[in-house]
C-alpha cells in the first residue's frame, strides 16, 4: 500500500481530487490533507508518505520548497498540479525529481497515470535502498526479501482493508475481525491506525463517502438509496458523515458535480 500526502490551499480542489478515484483500487490510500506548503512539510516529516500529490502557489510556503526540504527529511515521489500559467517551475520540478507535472482541472485518467508513475519511482527507490544497505544480498533481496516487504503494509491490515472493500455495504465493524484474526480490537485499531493513519471506523466511512460519490457523480441515484446501498440504515447519519468529508451535502454533491469531472 502507497501512502499519499495531499497539498492543496483550495479547499473545493483538494475534496475534489480525494474523492475523484477509489485510491484503494490502485493500491494506495490518502493519508492526510495540508492546507500549505508549510503544512504539508509537517506532515511529511511526521507520516512520511511515499507520494505526495501538490499544487505549486500556495501560502506560507510554495510546493517546490516544500519537496526541497520535505527530500532533505524522507525519500517520497511527488505529482505537482499546476496552473496553466506556471510552467516557468516545470525545471525546477524537473530538477527535484517531480515525477509528474499535470495541468488544473484535472482529469481521473491523468491522475491514475500519474500515479501509476509515481509508484514505480517509489519502488525503485525502495530497492535502491534496501540493496545500498545490503550490497552482499542483492539477487536474494530482489528475488525474496524485498518482494516481500515491498507494500510497507502488515498482513492484518491488509486483511482489514480487503474486509472493508468487500463488505463495506453491510453493517460491519472491528469486532467482526477479532475472531477471524484471532486479536483484540484495541490491537487491531492501533495497528490499522499506525499504518493508514485512521482508525478502523474512520476508514470504513471514508470508503463508504467515496464510494457514494462514484454514484452521485451519475446523478442517476436517490440520495436515500445511496445511503442504503452504503451500509447507512440512518439516512441523517449518512448526511451527517458525507458532510464531515465532503464539506458538502450529498444533493449538493450530485447537484454541483453530477455527470462532470472534478
Amino acid at each position: 500500500m502507497f501512502k499519499v500526502l495531499l497539498v492543496e490551499d483550495e479547499e473545493m480542489i483538494r475534496r475534489g481530487i480525494r474523492y475523484s478515484i477509489d485510491w484503494l483500487q490502485y493500491d494506495c490510500i490518502v493519508i492526510e490533507e495540508a492546507l500549505n506548503g508549510q503544512d504539508g512539510y509537517e506532515k511529511i516529516c511526521e507520516l512520511k508518505p511515499d507520494i505526495i500529490i501538490t499544487d505549486i502557489n500556495m501560502p506560507i510556503k510554495d510546493g517546490i520548497s516544500m519537496i526541497r526540504e520535505g527530500l532533505q527529511k524522507h525519500t517520497f515521489s511527488s505529482i505537482i498540479i499546476s496552473g496553466y500559467n506556471e510552467f516557468h517551475l516545470a525545471k525546477q520540478a524537473l530538477q527535484l525529481g517531480v515525477t509528474e507535472f499535470l495541468v488544473k482541472p484535472l482529469e481521473d485518467d491523468q491522475l491514475i497515470a500519474a500515479l501509476e508513475s509515481a509508484k514505480t519511482k517509489v519502488d525503485l527507490q525502495r530497492k535502491y535502498e534496501v540493496i545500498s544497505n545490503h550490497p552482499q544480498e542483492t539477487e536474494e533481496i530482489l528475488s525474496s526479501k524485498f518482494m516481500q516487504k515491498e507494500t510497507k503494509t502488515s498482513r492484518y491490515v491488509s486483511q482489514m482493508i480487503a474486509y472493508v472493500q468487500e463488505n463495506y455495504a453491510k453493517k460491519i465493524s472491528i469486532h467482526d475481525l477479532v475472531e477471524q484474526l484471532d486479536l483484540s480490537a484495541y490491537y487491531l485499531n492501533q495497528k490499522f491506525k499506525a499504518e493508514t493513519s485512521y482508525t478502523f471506523n474512520e476508514f470504513l466511512n471514508r470508503y463508504r463517502i467515496q464510494k457514494s460519490i462514484e454514484l452521485l457523480k451519475t446523478g442517476d441515484n436517490k440520495v436515500y438509496a445511496i445511503a442504503q446501498d452504503m451500509g447507512f440504515s440512518d439516512y441523517k447519519y449518512f448526511i451527517s458523515i458525507f458532510k464531515k468529508y465532503a464539506q458538502i451535502t450529498p444533493s449538493q454533491y450530485q447537484e454541483h458535480f453530477g455527470n462532470k469531472n472534478l
